[in-house]
């Protein structure tokens, strides 16, 4: 048996690495090892930690690494958390996937809601305005009030307001007396239900989801147009993951996703299952972003 003997100057260094190990983050490993990602705020709060920290347990179990959801009050939010490596992993919506992958170079959309391929925007208004669902745009909405779900929502904000430009030729602003943003999709909803604003534009997967759940009123509001369909909601991870947890894990990750099938799980998106999905999906929102300037 060996007997190791410090002197004073070796005891003073072990006292002082002691220390200052917390601080520099030596020792750490296991805290820096967790896998974080968010999602855009599309709906309610409680809602999305319901829906997230199921999926969170879901990619601890299948990864083998810890991982994390961390909630974000905004779409901006969600980029800026992405950008600034806060999150490895972001659930976004179109316009939002291609913010923040022109941020984070190297950065890839990986997997896609099976319905996201071909989304659509509903337009809807209340009982009130007397609209009825047209095929063709509707354009009776000039001179009523109008609310867009979120400032960075693609399927409430970006393909609404290409419409509305394109077929009257000016901004929303100039066609409606008045104009808001929700802040997201179900709140567009109670909004227009409630006669606060005659017309919405909302993402159609969560429409459907609360008609189902009982939450619209089809005798006080009802879609009146849809848009024709364009790629929405993805995954996108960041570029440089693989420096943090290994050569190939963005393959890991992404067979992960791809291979969901907890029905339970994929009805809280609600989406039927993922599919591959790449950066050149989206570039007709990117194209669609610079042309009514919501992407420089």
């Amino acid at each position: 048996m060996k007997i190791f003997h410090l002197t004073l100057r070796q005891a003073v260094l072990v006292l002082i690495m002691a220390l200052v190990a917390p601080v520099l983050g030596v020792g750490s490993a296991k805290a820096a090892d967790t896998f974080v990602f968010t999602a855009i705020p599309d709906e309610d709060q409680a809602q999305l930690r319901k829906r997230f920290n199921k999926v969170a347990d879901y990619l601890s179990n299948k990864l083998g690494v810890k991982t994390k959801y961390i909630p974000v009050k905004s779409y901006g939010a969600a980029v800026t958390a992405f950008r600034n490596n806060q999150v490895q992993l972001a659930w976004f919506g179109g316009l939002s996937g291609v913010r923040a992958r022109t941020l984070v170079k190297g950065s890839q959309a990986i997997a896609q809601g099976a319905e996201d391929k071909a989304f659509v925007t509903y337009f809807i208004a209340h009982a009130s305005t007397g609209m009825k669902e047209s095929k063709t745009f509707p354009k009776a909405m000039a001179g009523k009030t109008f609310t867009f779900g979120s400032k960075g929502s693609t399927s409430g904000r970006l393909m609404p307001d290409f419409h509305i430009r394109k077929i009257y030729g000016k901004a929303p602003k100039e066609v409606f007396t008045k104009v808001g943003f929700s802040g997201n999709h179900t709140k567009t909803i109670q909004l227009v239900q409630s006669g606060a604003y005659q017309v919405g534009a909302v993402n159609f997967k969560v429409w459907e989801k609360n008609l189902k759940s009982g939450k619209v009123d089809p005798k006080k509001v009802s879609i009146i147009w849809r848009t024709p369909p364009y790629p929405d909601y993805q995954w996108s991870v960041r570029g440089d993951i693989e420096k943090k947890f290994g050569t190939g894990f963005i393959g890991k990750i992404t067979n992960v996703l791809l291979n969901m099938k907890d029905k339970d799980l994929l009805a809280s998106f609600p989406r039927s299952g993922f599919i591959p999905a790449k950066n050149a999906d989206y570039q007709p929102i990117l194209d669609v972003g610079k042309k009514i300037n919501l992407i420089d």
